[in-house]
């Protein structure tokens, strides 16, 4: 990078993404069938805004990449995508390498497809578990019984919802709840028990149906709970989830909705992380930004 936050290879310029570039990004990853929430590019935004990357060939976009740093610790690359037509003639390993320096010394996440594992490996990638997509059309609704205890997440103190968070995400990202949580279009709700938060999540519209993510409980019971409150907003559509492989609670949940495979990331890492909590983790976050 050069002090304009430009970096300049042969005919390939490197440089920080505009904001308002963002959702060119998420076109692409809706493209690969990554399926990107309607609302993404304002969150994703507030996190890094020096983390999204691309790459340009006269004037024209060819690759990108984003690796947002969380705090001084922790950094969390996605969105990495070369223009198909433009593939294979380096310029993606040129962009790897500038998000890769932009993280510095931090311990870098990243949720991997599995063509690029092997790849990933040979960068200092070291696998963790496997993230599951699964989705389609709800078979089994969960019961939807009004609860006194299941209130809007926006009613939650934002204290609160950042300490169950740091059981199951390796870094605070009190700038990005606090956008996920309240876009007008993500609907978050919670429950609560003695006075404390048990269980959240957030439900979204993508592309094509909607998300939830994150859905975090302690128990699995929580979890459906939740999921049930959030499902109501889905209606007919298709629903999905990102569930960690190594939760079976998690697993049952979603085939107990009749929700099936779609496809399957590595949570990968460059480093030792914090110990998580997955076995509170019923649905991932994002997987561009973890």
């Amino acid at each position: 990078m050069t002090s304009s936050g430009t970096a300049a290879t042969d005919d390939l310029i490197i440089r920080a993404m505009r904001p308002e570039e963002i959702p060119l990004v998420l076109d692409w990853a809706a493209a690969e069938g990554w399926n990107p929430g309607l609302s993404d590019a304002v969150c994703f935004a507030v996190v890094d805004p020096e983390g999204f990357l691309v790459a340009e060939r006269d004037g024209v976009t060819v690759a990108t990449v984003s690796c947002v740093n969380y705090d001084d610790r922790f950094a969390f690359l996605g969105c990495y995508i070369v223009r198909p037509d433009m593939r294979g003639r380096g310029y993606g390993l040129r962009l790897w390498h500038a998000a890769i320096a932009h993280a510095g010394s931090r311990i870098i996440g990243l949720d991997g497809v599995v063509a690029q594992q092997d790849n990933y490996r040979r960068s200092g990638f070291r696998y963790a578990y496997a993230n599951v997509r699964y989705g389609g059309k709800v078979a089994a609704p969960l019961p939807a019984a009004a609860r006194s205890d299941i209130v809007p997440l926006r009613e939650v103190s934002l204290a609160d919802i950042e300490a169950s968070d740091a059981a199951v995400f390796p870094a605070p990202r009190r700038a990005f709840l606090q956008a996920w949580i309240g876009v007008p279009a993500h609907v978050g709700r919670a429950l609560i028990r003695d006075g404390g938060l048990a269980a959240w999540g957030v439900i979204r519209p993508c592309r094509t149906g909607y998300k939830i993510g994150p859905l975090v409980a302690q128990r699995r019971a929580d979890a459906e709970a939740i999921a049930s409150a959030l499902l109501s907003v889905a209606g007919d559509s298709e629903v999905f989830l990102d569930v960690p492989a190594i939760n079976p609670e998690a697993v049952a949940l979603v085939e107990n909705l009749g929700l099936k495979p779609v496809f399957e990331t590595a949570r990968m890492y460059t480093g030792p992380i914090l110990p998580l909590r997955i076995d509170q983790v019923f649905g991932v976050t994002t997987f561009e930004l973890g």
